[in-house]
């Protein structure tokens, strides 16, 4: 399972471009088939910086998202979103990317 992590800001005057962008890329990504979950949220915090979090099967899986049409044009696109070079957090992990939290169960 591969999990990645991404932190951008986005430049305030593209928020709105943002926020379509990523949608319709979020929709592309959860459709490709070695793709197990990709969300993104907005920090409370700190306006106009998201998180991008997404699992894939596999590196197999994680090297096929690179390589399609979509990511590529995002790619090629976020640079004019963003102000500062994006953070990432990878992480190739044995077995299952999530699993249940041990202190925490609905009642």
């Amino acid at each position: 399972m591969i999990l990645i992590v991404l932190k951008a800001q986005i430049r305030p005057e593209k928020r709105d471009e943002w926020l379509a962008g990523i949608k319709r890329y979020t929709a592309d990504v959860r459709g490709e088939p070695g793709n197990v979950s990709f969300d993104y949220y907005e920090n409370a915090e700190k306006p106009n910086e998201f998180a991008i979090v997404e699992t894939f099967a596999d590196g197999d899986a994680g090297s096929a998202h690179v390589a399609t049409e979509h990511a590529t044009n995002f790619f090629k696109w976020m640079p004019k979103m963003i102000t500062e070079r994006p953070k990432i957090n990878y992480q190739a992990l044995p077995g299952e990317a999530w699993s249940d939290m041990a202190e925490v169960s609905p009642e």
